[in-house]
């Protein structure tokens, strides 16, 4: 079947903010995330892209314009499914400041169990971001052919919860996987399992020396801004 590539936006604006942006309207890339953006097509040149569908919140849509500029024959569509997990309340606070709410220990360690009050569960999250991209996947396969590459552009933690899913893993392990600003996640699905062909990929070994994380060990919700 059709290769899919998942890029998550570039740096925003609330990504160094330290802000849980959610489905807060106006969060755009800043300066960096500009300059992330700008270098996809170079990135992706020598990849055929059959199809580029976005989340319709404008830091994935700011993130694929100089893409689109490039390749004016591809046509940008949007899903709904692809946006990012609806928090509720939780939506533009500050995650110091929710590093203290009880809830946040189950988003960390039961994930599955972390409903956000007045948004969505993660569960329900997982499962709408999987049907869009098994849903979009056969859809590309079925009309440009199996060797075709869908791309999509979303979320820091839709993407790593569509990862887990690939992988076989239980989303309760999901925090476990990290994916910066712009990095590209390549999964082919297959009829009898997906391959995990990239993740997390920024060609950048920068990100890999040490800093300081925010909340120690844990994952941080959202998928926080990257390498300084």
């Amino acid at each position: 079947m059709a290769t899919l590539i998942l890029v998550r936006h570039g740096r925003s604006t609330a990504n160094t903010a330290g802000l849980l942006a959610g489905w807060t309207p106006g969060v755009a890339l800043d300066e960096r995330g500009a300059a992330q953006a700008a270098a996809l097509p170079g990135r992706l040149a020598d990849v055929p892209l059959a199809a580029v569908v976005s989340s319709p919140l404008q830091r994935c849509r700011e993130t694929l314009c100089p893409l689109l500029d490039a390749r004016p024959e591809l046509e940008l569509r949007t899903d709904d499914r692809m946006g990012e997990c609806d928090y509720g309340d939780w939506s533009g606070r500050k995650l110091a400041e929710l590093m203290d709410e009880p809830l946040m220990t189950v988003v960390q360690q039961h994930p599955s169990a972390a409903a956000f009050p007045g948004g969505e569960s993660m569960r329900a999250m997982q499962a709408r971001a999987v049907d869009a991209v098994r849903e979009w996947t056969a859809r590309v396969d079925e009309e440009h052919g199996e060797d075709a590459v869908l791309l999509m552009c979303s979320h820091g933690d839709i993407i790593k919860a569509i990862v887990a899913d690939a992988l076989g893993m239980h989303l309760d392990l999901f925090q476990r996987i990290q994916v910066d600003p712009c990095s590209l996640t390549a999964i082919r699905y297959t009829r009898l399992r997906p391959f995990l062909l990239r993740l997390g990929d920024t060609g950048d070994l920068a990100g890999l020396a040490p800093r300081e994380h925010p909340g120690g060990e844990a994952g941080v919700v959202g998928g926080g801004a990257g390498a300084p």
